[in-house]
């Protein structure tokens, strides 16, 4: 017995030793780690004990030239969204902006840049420019191809998410300028215009426009040149000499303003000369003095009046076959018809023009631009060379439109006379959707409430229901939270909705998720267009 109790007091005591080496051990172990951690601390801190924390001053603007021209003048630049359909029998061709049209331009390098928008929707064509406000009252410069065939114009201004439906007040296809009125309720900035011939080639160039939609973006420059005369549009754009500079101007910066370094508007960003299609640091702006021209006419007549005698010439005929006249300047008359004022005063083919009203006649560009300043009604002195022999001629002045009406691009602008005003009982808040009812069993198989819900049987393509995504087929449940169970009831709630009010949509929407459709409940929203 003795023995045994000896074993088990030797088992104890064996047993006691082992948990005191255990725990021994767990103490050790757990010093270690926290050791190694504590020394891992240690290490990271260690290794940048001699840094100094660095501390953010307190902003402060730097400032300069640029910074206050530009927040004197963002406020005054627009964006502007346009769009009209597409005749289903035309959808496959392109828009003429988007031609590379190699009668007008044979390397291909001009484009004028209004920025595409989403062509993927059927039959409608969307266009975005900017422009700059010129009235307190809501007047808007921006170029005539920003909003050419638009049947709908858009105006964003900065800061401000309202869309501003804008009405057009004249274009003038032969300066690419137009002139556009929205209606914000209160007075807005305008620019300040600047004289453009006092610009010189070296000064400080400032664009400010929406290149890809990007609202308000500023880009800085000089001016490269002045009194730019582009060959490839002669023809056609007699009244188009730019000043040129290598101020950024990409899509999307079409109609917006060149400034000079006083904040001035000496230009409208019109075209770039580009290989690719982008920028390259050759940009064109019609000069202020002309947008003011054009401007200033389309206010009080709706459209631009010019002067014209009726005589075409040849822009490719140069000094050399003058000097073989014995001549140092004027124009070669190519064709002066009888049944227009020059050809009635008796000027004829192969005359040379050399002087208008005792004033010598440099070339063409010259001539058309002096008479086309000229009152209609008035009598110009024409000083010609035929053969040898120098001759006066006294020419009435006529209206070009009228001289030229036959010609297509005075025809094409009589199609594009901008429509009347809207009166106020036409400019309803519409949503240009067609709705179908629901049958009760219609409303149990979809799992919808009894007595909600209205089905969407049609969207009209550019309506405000096409801006904001309502589909063919979605099902709403209710507008601004009011339940819809009827046609009824969508006309009601329209007609107590002015322009620029927000509406939101609930509707219930079909998805294909893998092959499956499934069914999903989501806002559809937007702010009503404003008039």
């Amino acid at each position: 017995m003795s023995s045994f109790f000896a074993k088990v007091k030797q088992q104890k005591l064996l047993s006691v030793t082992l948990l005191l080496a255990t725990l021994l051990v767990g103490i050790l172990i757990g010093a270690l780690v926290n050791t190694g951690v504590n020394a891992a601390k240690d290490v990271t801190s260690a290794a940048a004990s001699d840094a100094t924390p660095i501390t953010l001053p307190q902003a402060q603007p730097v400032g300069n030239e640029f910074t206050k021209l530009a927040k004197r003048l963002e406020p005054s630049v627009v964006y502007i969204h346009s769009d009209y359909l597409v005749k289903p029998d035309k959808q496959a061709k392109k828009a003429p902006d988007d031609q590379d049209d190699d009668s007008q331009d044979p390397q291909g390098m001009l484009r004028k840049f209004f920025g595409q928008g989403d062509t993927a929707k059927p039959f409608r064509q969307e266009g975005s420019g900017t422009g700059f406000i010129v009235d307190k009252n809501g007047y808007i410069l921006t170029n005539d191809h920003v909003i050419d065939k638009a049947d709908r114009i858009k105006v964003r201004l900065i800061n401000d998410d309202t869309d501003y439906r804008a009405r057009v007040i004249g274009i003038d296809p032969e300066s690419d300028l137009a002139v556009l009125k929205i209606d914000a309720k209160r007075s807005l900035p305008p620019v300040q215009i600047g004289n453009s011939d006092g610009t010189e080639v070296g000064d400080w160039a400032v664009a400010i426009g929406a290149p890809f939609g990007l609202q308000a973006t500023v880009t800085a420059g000089i001016v490269s040149a002045t009194g730019r005369d582009l060959p490839s549009l002669s023809t056609q754009q007699q009244f188009q000499h730019f000043i040129q500079t290598d101020a950024a101007i990409n899509p999307g910066n079409s109609g917006g303003p060149l400034l000079n370094i006083r904040g001035e508007v000496i230009g409208v960003n019109t075209m770039i000369a580009t290989r690719s299609g982008a920028y390259e640091g050759i940009g064109f702006a019609m000069p202020s003095n002309m947008a003011v021209r054009v401007y200033n006419d389309i206010i009080r007549y709706g459209r631009v009046v010019r002067g014209s005698i009726g005589v075409s010439w040849r822009p490719q005929e140069n000094k050399d076959t003058l000097l073989a006249f014995g001549l140092d300047h004027g124009v070669i008359v190519e064709s002066a018809p009888v049944d227009k004022p020059a050809g009635k005063a008796g000027i004829k083919e192969d005359d040379v023009i050399l002087a208008l009203n005792d004033k010598p006649v440099q070339d063409g560009n010259d001539l058309v631009g002096r008479v086309a300043d000229m009152p209609i009604g008035a009598t110009a002195l024409l000083t010609v060379d035929r053969g040898g022999q120098r001759m006066d001629f006294k020419v009435p002045i006529a209206e070009r439109s009228e001289v030229w009406k036959n010609q297509r691009q005075f025809s094409e602008l009589q199609k594009k006379e901008p429509a009347a005003p809207e009166t106020k009982s036409s400019a309803q808040a519409k949503f240009g959707i067609g709705i179908n009812r629901l049958t009760e069993g219609d409303r149990q198989r979809m799992q919808i409430e009894k007595d909600s819900g209205v089905r969407v049987a049609s969207v009209d393509p550019g309506s405000f229901a096409d801006d904001i995504g309502l589909q063919e087929g979605d099902i709403i449940l209710t507008i601004n939270r009011q339940s819809v169970t009827s046609p009824e009831d969508v006309l009601k709630i329209q007609h107590t909705l002015k322009a620029g009010q927000p509406v939101a949509f609930r509707v219930l929407r079909n998805f294909n998720f893998g092959g499956q459709k499934q069914s999903q409940r989501i806002y559809v929203s937007g702010k009503l267009p404003s008039e």
